[in-house]
């Protein structure tokens, strides 16, 4: 925990991110799920025994950043992780998180959901 918070205070809004980069497949990264508005992929530094992000193809700096436009958009990445948390096994539940902001620890502006299960998960998370 104590290096994610470091990694949120370090990070800065603005400019291009790691997700720009994937995205635009100047990263190589095997996508668990893809269309034309959203990817999903596993991440690189799990904290559970699947842990997969969902991030928009659409580069919204954090969820303040959203507007009523991208309202159709935000269900769809939720609904997205429910269909790829069951492809990937997480039949007996699964935590999704959105950090939001330097106290949420978001280290990455480009919203993204972690998509965590494969145990249980522990209460309070942080």
């Amino acid at each position: 925990m104590a290096d994610e918070v470091a990694k949120a205070k370090a990070a800065k809004p603005g400019g291009d991110t790691i997700f720009g980069k994937i995205l635009r497949r100047e990263i190589p990264t095997p996508y668990i799920y893809e269309d034309d508005q959203c990817v999903a992929f596993k991440d690189i530094n799990p904290t559970a025994p699947v842990h997969f992000l969902v991030i928009p193809r659409k580069p919204i700096m954090s969820l303040d950043n959203a507007e009523d436009e991208d309202e159709q958009l935000l269900g769809h990445l939720m609904l997205v992780a429910k269909k790829v948390a069951k492809e990937q096994g997480l039949e007996n539940g699964y935590r999704v998180v959105l950090n939001n902001g330097e106290d949420g620890s978001q280290s990455v502006f480009h919203i993204h959901l972690h998509v965590m299960g494969g145990r249980q998960m522990n209460w309070p998370p942080g």
